[in-house]
């Protein structure tokens, strides 16, 4: 199944990058010219069998943003670039990591890389067995909840994926995480 969701993916990623080359580059030149910094954020991420990648992001919070969750910030909106709030409510600071799926570091459906220093959720992971999946730009914890959900609750969604992914199962995600995103459904700030 690996490489038939690998090639699946390469096909997608670059039918994806020949439809929004354009709103990629004109994210891009928005980040440039709304705040200091560079336009991507390459975040240190746990991939398949907790190997380290860097993940990159359109940048939407300030260059000196402290690297944790978002919702361990104090104050998440006053870390926020001038369009940062628009990037993440409409989900484009996610396109650069078509790059990463690209490069075979992640794929269009599977956990979401977890940060390198949220533990908890690591930890639980591993204990669950979901660190032998490869991380998505979606998953079925993303469409069941996305920011909202308690690290407990991600991992039992993230094992019910470990133990019924298949194409079809993919491809349902996929449709529903488009529709997620048109809504702005589950987003936090």
């Amino acid at each position: 199944m690996y490489k038939m969701k690998r090639i699946c993916d390469l096909v997608l990623v670059l039918i994806c990058v020949s439809i929004l080359i354009i709103p990629i580059l004109i994210t891009t030149l928005l980040v440039w010219l709304t705040s200091s910094g560079p336009a991507l954020y390459w975040s240190d991420r746990v991939g398949r069998d907790n190997q380290i990648f860097k993940m990159p992001k359109f940048r939407s919070m300030k260059v000196d943003t402290p690297v944790v969750a978002t919702h361990l910030l104090t104050d998440p909106k006053s870390v926020l670039t001038p369009i940062g709030d628009f990037l993440r409510k409409s989900s484009l600071d996610e396109l650069p990591q078509l790059w990463s799926i690209l490069k075979g570091d992640m794929s269009f459906v599977g956990p979401r890389p977890a940060l390198f220093n949220q533990d908890d959720l690591i930890t639980l992971r591993t204990e669950k067995r979901v660190h032998i999946l490869m991380p998505g730009l979606t998953g079925w914890a993303q469409i069941n909840g996305r920011d909202e959900l308690p690290i407990n609750e991600k991992v039992n969604l993230d094992v019910e994926y470990l133990h019924n992914h298949s194409f079809m199962f993919d491809l349902k995600i996929l449709w529903a995480t488009v529709m997620k995103v048109l809504q702005r459904d589950g987003v936090s700030h």
